[in-house]
């Protein structure tokens, strides 16, 4: 079975991303997941799109979660499959 890939969509100096990625390193020692991280400030495209709601979180491509990630919300996900 091919790995998981869980994105955050983040920027600096954001209290919230922060404790997100807390959050997501917690799960990829239980999970073994591929955790990628997308400054949104690298694109105005996506400053645009989650500008007001980030931290944005997505497993395998799919948005599970925006603003506070809850880790049992993120754990359901990924123990159940994304969808």
């Amino acid at each position: 079975m091919p790995r998981r890939v869980v994105t955050i969509y983040s920027r600096k100096r954001c209290p919230l991303c922060d404790k997100a990625k807390v959050v997501l390193l917690e799960l990829r020692e239980e999970y073994h997941f591929t955790l990628e991280e997308v400054d949104i400030e690298t694109s105005d495209e996506l400053t645009e799109r989650y500008g007001l709601m980030i931290p944005v979180v997505h497993i395998d491509g799919e948005e599970v979660a925006y603003g506070i990630v809850n880790k049992i919300d993120i754990s359901n996900r990924l123990q159940n499959g994304a969808k």
